[in-house]
């Protein structure tokens, strides 16, 4: 376009109305020139969050991206896809007021506007994006993300998770008596849920936490790519064969899948890594591979990060009564 116009004012050089003509070829430019400067980039995740970035590009190992002064690469698989947008001009700005709840207001947008990281030294609530929430021992955040420890386990989690950290109030403690169980989904309603199903089918309810955290960030409708619904993303002829009639609703998902879970713990004496790699790749993919967890990347780094967290390589619980043999 810029070679366009310069060639037109080149033939109209002897023109009278060449200044005006000028004058808006340095208008379009500057336009131009603002739009590419603004525009901004963020990356829509497939379980529906977006992540604002300053620069994104495709690759065939994945999405490249940085955000200040730290890149990160985002699998493939993890990825919807790159959205660029140009918002219009910003309007003129209102003559300075002289009201003093204006000046209120504008200390308080101006004092939530830079992020303060640092360390905790103390028991902290990590909240992530969507409601749920993590209990450590103590935690350092970073622009990158959360590094928080948990007994013996040092663990990250990244920024794009986040949504805040916060000291647990040791007054509430003092209150209670005894501290939270350590986790919550951030709705009472499913806590309670995957605690009445952990205790009736003996399955721990930390367990379905961290898989159903794992599978769909607690989205009542997430849908995988392969067609996996609900809260613990059950296949549809899984979803059948515990009688799980709506995949989407809390209830009948939490049921089938923990019963699946308690299924799988019997069937591999409760190894947690060969129970999490059937949940991820299917019973017949660890029989194939003599009872191990399968060489597939997506499966290792599931079962992985689940159990890193979990901190146990056993579940320790008794089959109920009625599962067990006569």
């Amino acid at each position: 376009m810029t070679q366009i116009l310069t060639r037109d004012l080149n033939r109209s050089a002897k023109n009278p109305r060449y200044p005006w003509l000028l004058a808006c070829l340095l208008v379009v430019l500057g336009c131009s020139s603002y739009a590419v400067a603004q525009e901004q980039v963020r990356i829509k995740l497939l379980n529906g969050s977006y992540l604002e970035v300053d620069e994104a590009s495709e690759t065939p190992q994945g999405v490249w991206y940085r955000k200040g002064n730290m890149s990160n690469l985002l699998p493939k698989e993890k990825v919807k896809k790159i959205e660029r947008t140009t918002p219009a001009p910003p309007e003129a700005q209102e003559a300075p007021s002289t009201n003093d709840d204006d000046h209120f207001e504008v200390m308080e947008a101006v004092a939530e506007t830079p992020k303060k990281y640092g360390n905790y030294d103390q028991p902290t609530w990590i909240y992530l994006k969507g409601g749920a929430r993590v209990e450590a021992d103590s935690a350092s955040e970073s622009p990158a993300g959360v590094w928080y420890k948990r007994g013996s386990m040092d663990i990250f989690i990244d920024r794009s998770r986040i949504d805040r950290v916060e000291l647990e109030d040791p007054a509430t403690v003092a209150q209670t008596g005894k501290k939270a169980s350590g986790w919550s989904t951030g709705r009472p309603g499913l806590d309670r849920l995957i605690r009445l199903n952990g205790g009736k089918y003996n399955v721990d309810p930390y367990l379905i936490f961290l898989v159903m955290e794992q599978e769909s960030h607690f989205n009542t409708h997430a849908v995988s790519p392969k067609g996996a619904r609900g809260l613990l993303q059950l296949m549809p002829g899984t979803a059948a064969r515990f009688g799980v009639r709506h995949a989407h609703d809390p209830a009948q998902n939490i049921s089938g899948g923990t019963r699946y879970l308690r299924e799988l713990l019997n069937r591999f004496n409760n190894r947690v890594d060969l129970v999490l790699a059937s949940y991820n790749a299917g019973e017949g993919a660890v029989a194939k591979f003599g009872n191990r967890v399968p060489p597939y990347q997506e499966t290792r780094n599931y079962v992985k990060k689940i159990s890193k967290r979990y901190k146990r390589t056993t579940v320790r619980t008794r089959k109920p009564k009625s599962e067990t043999k006569p």
